[in-house]
């Protein structure tokens, strides 16, 4: 492999990427335009996909042969839900709402693949899955950014969080660790990954759809 895993698979991954940048609900993020309920139904659900994506990054890093991974993963697990739990009851008290929400059919989705990777697949593969929601996050984050066409914007504490430095460094970190992984896998187990990888890019096109969409159980 002449690139490191992570970015054969983000090359595969930009023009869901792409797609995700265009969909309304990033739009409005960057012009500030975007509803009050629309956001809080997001945060809401990104609420309950945390409380699960945590208990999945440390089910990995139990798993992981290497202690030094091990312990870097652990800690960038913890740090990075701690951030984002803190970030969302931020806005949550500042916007006073106490509504308990239930996943919807996306975020129940998005979960229950990440576990299934967790429970059925090799380390590799699990940890391929997790990586979209940071690396997605944060080039998301640096697409508002370098976007903003607004000065006031009311959800700039969201994108400070993700378009930062210190972010960054985490996902590189997480990155190096399935590099790592990727470099002693075969070719089969290299595509695996990639295919888990895509997948997971997917859903999180499908999370930010419905949050614009408010999406409800049909029945």
């Amino acid at each position: 492999m002449s690139k490191p895993w992570s970015e054969v698979a983000w090359d595969k991954a930009t023009p869901i990427f792409t797609k995700i940048t265009q969909h309304p609900f990033i739009k409005c993020l960057i012009d500030g335009t975007l509803s009050q309920k629309q956001f809080m139904f997001y945060i809401a659900q990104d609420s309950i996909y945390l409380s699960e994506f945590g208990k999945v990054l440390a089910g990995i890093s139990a798993k992981l042969s290497d202690s030094q991974q091990r312990s870097a993963l652990l800690k960038f697990a913890t740090d990075t839900v701690f951030v984002e739990q803190n970030l969302h009851n931020g806005f949550i008290d500042a916007l006073k709402s106490n509504q308990k929400a239930k996943a919807t059919p996306s975020c129940m989705l998005y979960t229950s693949f990440l576990q299934k990777q967790l429970a059925t697949q090799p380390i590799e593969v699990a940890l391929a899955a997790v990586l979209p929601c940071f690396v997605i996050y944060k080039k998301t984050g640096d697409y508002i950014v370098q976007n903003q066409t607004v000065q006031a914007n009311p959800y700039q504490n969201w994108i400070d969080t993700y378009g930062g430095d210190d972010f960054a460094k985490a996902v590189q970190q997480a990155e190096g660790i399935a590099n790592n992984l990727a470099e002693k896998a075969n070719e089969a187990m290299q595509q695996k990954m990639t295919d888990a990888y895509l997948t997971a890019s997917k859903l999180e096109w499908m999370f930010w759809n419905s949050a614009y969409e408010l999406e409800k159980w049909p029945i």
